[in-house]
């Protein structure tokens, strides 16, 4: 089998385009430039969505490998951040226990 040949990107090219267009959009600035304190880079999402677009007209080798490369960088950018919890490995030792009443109240 040829290189490429029965390969798929690993979105259609309508999620790249979707992703891009919502990276652009007013809500998503906002909530990004909020948490983030900066403006959301989605020059990945186009190149992204050029090169699926390249892969379904000419079947490019190089759009193959740039898309191939985006996406290992999404899953290992996924992976740097670990649990903000650590999973119980048993339940406390009270947790049978009537809850405090309130003093308040």
């Amino acid at each position: 089998m040829a290189e490429g040949e029965g390969w798929r990107p690993p979105r259609p090219c309508e999620a790249y385009r979707a992703e891009w267009e919502l990276c652009r959009s007013a809500g998503h600035f906002l909530r990004h430039y909020y948490v983030h304190g900066e403006r959301p880079a989605c020059g990945q999402w186009r190149r992204d969505l050029a090169s699926c677009r390249e892969w379904e007209e000419r079947r490019s080798a190089e759009a193959q490998r740039s898309l191939c490369e985006s996406e290992r960088a999404r899953v290992r950018a996924a992976r740097k951040h670990g649990l903000v919890w650590v999973p119980r490995q048993s339940p406390p030792e009270d947790w049978h226990l009537p809850l405090p009443e309130d003093k308040d109240g």
